[in-house]
């Protein structure tokens, strides 16, 4: 793998293998979780994402695989890999009823006995960008937080007042990039306009959802038999062409058409720049640009990325 190809995917892929379309179990997605940490492509795992009212569950099914007292239990090939878990607790109820489970889960998993981890992330849905200083006020400042924006915003709408309300604070913009069923993926419009207005105010964001293949391909939206399929968008396309307009190598009106590109022979990487069609940009400023702007993605794969990017000869 190249040098340019393994910062782009560094700490790119939040596993959230508990959700739609693969909806695993608990016990699964722990176990799989373990086995990536300590797999090859291990540098390109993020947090494991966990909805807040899940949390005792996660606590029953992770602590024997979390690093700790139980790397000595017959679990060793997976426990006791690196330092405490990190995850991202989606919050699905009461602020601050969830908050206050998040404290308990950390205090829980403080001691080695209980697996180490620590929910150092959440997520939280805003209906309008008033949400965002009401949210913040009651967030503890060690939390990173991503505010998701609604669907009224992203699908022909205008992000831009969500986006100015997260403007110059640590918070972060959550965009949903796709779904289970066609009428959930933004059109490239879409995204560009979010990405663009990220860009513009300086604000950060991740997306999650339809990001599991690098290029932008029709494919299949579940894991069922005779899944109904549409165009999905590629990671490459969105995180390569976030990176470029961050350091306007590309106009803003150009986004998208990075977004809508379908050929992988346009992305090019080497040890020292990648480019699409040309448009190139170096080593240290996609790095700056994963750091800083396009900070990676939740997925409930984490394979289908590397294999797909083996099918195509990146690595």
């Amino acid at each position: 793998m190249t040098e340019t190809l393994r910062t782009l995917m560094t700490a790119l892929i939040d596993y959230a293998g508990l959700f739609p379309p693969a909806k695993l179990d608990m016990e699964t997605t722990v176990r799989n979780y373990a086995t990536y940490l300590a797999g090859d492509n291990a540098f390109a795992l993020g947090r494991i994402k966990c909805r807040v009212s899940q949390l005792e569950e996660l606590t029953k099914h992770g602590a024997i695989v979390m690093p700790g007292t139980y790397a000595t239990s017959g679990y060793t090939e997976m426990a006791g890999i690196g330092g405490p878990w990190s995850i991202s607790g989606v919050i699905d109820g009461d602020l601050d009823a969830c908050l206050d489970a998040i404290d308990a889960f950390n205090q829980h998993h403080e001691k080695h006995e209980h697996g180490l981890a620590n929910i150092n992330a959440i997520e939280v849905k805003i209906s309008d960008p008033s949400d965002v200083d009401a949210a913040l006020d009651i967030i503890p400042e060690d939390l990173a937080v991503a505010l998701e924006l609604p669907t009224s915003a992203i699908f022909g709408g205008d992000p831009r007042g969500f986006v100015a309300a997260l403007a110059g604070g640590e918070a972060k913009a959550k965009i949903r990039c796709g779904g289970v069923k066609p009428d959930m993926i933004p059109s490239t419009d879409d995204i560009a306009r979010f990405i663009n207005a990220c860009a513009t105010a300086e604000v950060a964001f991740e997306p999650t959802a339809g990001l599991h293949h690098p290029v932008r391909a029709e494919q299949p939206l579940t894991y069922d038999d005779n899944p109904p399929r549409a165009t999905m968008h590629g990671f490459l396309n969105v995180f390569l062409g976030a990176a470029l307009v961050r350091w306007r190598i590309i106009a803003p009106d150009q986004l998208v058409t990075v977004l809508n590109e379908t050929d992988p022979k346009a992305f090019a990487f080497d040890d020292e720049k990648c480019s699409w069609r040309g448009n190139i940009i170096e080593l240290d400023r996609l790095a700056r640009a994963r750091e800083q702007f396009c900070l990676g993605y939740g997925s409930c794969s984490f394979t289908e990325p590397f294999d797909d990017l083996e099918t195509l000869g990146l690595i």
